[in-house]
């Protein structure tokens, strides 16, 4: 008897709290006004890197609660399809790096760019700048079903 009651109790808890959930602890995605972006690229077949320069893109969707930019893979099959058509470099592995402030942004490019010219390296690599008259990010389009 005492262990329906409990379990009775738990479920109403429970029911109540799905009920009354807070609409705000519930991610939503937003639209920013500006974000910084900027590409890696790297092979591990070959000590050359790529790193675009930061980029400020308007339009971009964002998590809220995560605060994730949203579409990320999609950014970076755009570096990797310009990596592969206009300089004959397939099979890299590319990232995007982003932030909402520009100091930020560039905090993270210095920081990056130092884990590869660094005297201190046993391994050279070879960092390659890609300009922006030569790659541009283009703002994504994020579904419902996309995270």
């Amino acid at each position: 008897m005492k262990l329906k009651r409990i379990s009775l109790q738990a479920l109403f808890f429970v029911l109540l709290m799905l009920v009354f959930c807070p609409v705000s602890l519930c991610a939503k995605r937003v639209q920013t006004d500006k974000m910084y972006l900027f590409g890696f690229a790297a092979s591990f077949k070959d000590s050359v890197v790529y790193m675009t320069e930061i980029q400020e893109l308007h339009g971009v969707w964002v998590d809220t609660k995560t605060r994730f930019l949203l579409g990320r893979e999609h950014y970076s099959s755009q570096l990797k399809e310009y990596l592969s058509s206009a300089r004959s470099e397939p099979n890299r592995v590319c990232i995007v790096m982003f932030a909402t402030d520009r100091k930020k942004a560039e905090r993270r490019f210095i920081k990056l760019r130092s884990k590869y010219t660094s005297p201190k390296l046993k391994r050279r690599y070879e960092v390659r700048h890609i300009g922006s008259a030569d790659f541009k990010f283009q703002p994504v389009t994020v579904n419902e079903e996309q995270q």
